[in-house]
């Protein structure tokens, strides 16, 4: 599996934007489906977005037509723009990486290696 080093986030007012980062070490980056998940407090993680090999995505209901994500294979580094931001979003977000799953199949799954993640906060 791929390493990651989540950034991005921080305190941001309702309706705002952020763009999270998330770089990869290891090898075949170009190959893995990678995810965005997140964790509310008292909360299990819950996919959010993910991204193909080939580059197709998928995103939870809650999320969907208002966050995007892509990928540079040249940067090993997946991203997650989210636009019009919500309390509700606010959470601990995460990445992680499959070798074979589907880019849905991958965001309802669960996974246990996660890294520091970055602290998303929605409030005014």
């Amino acid at each position: 599996q791929l390493q990651f080093v989540e950034s991005g986030g921080g305190l941001v007012q309702p309706g705002g934007s952020l763009r999270l980062s998330c770089p990869a070490s290891g090898f075949l980056f170009d190959y893995y489906t990678i995810g965005w998940f997140r964790q509310a407090p008292g909360q299990e993680h819950e996919g959010v977005s993910c991204i193909s090999s080939s580059k197709n995505t998928y995103y939870s209901d809650s999320v969907k037509g208002r966050f995007t994500i892509f990928r540079d294979n040249e940067k090993n580094t997946v991203y997650l723009q989210m636009n019009s931001l919500n309390p509700e979003d606010t959470a601990v977000y995460y990445c992680a990486s499959d070798w074979s799953a589907t880019a849905q199949a991958m965001c309802v799954g669960r996974y246990d290696d996660w890294g520091q993640g970055t602290q998303v906060t929605v409030s005014s």
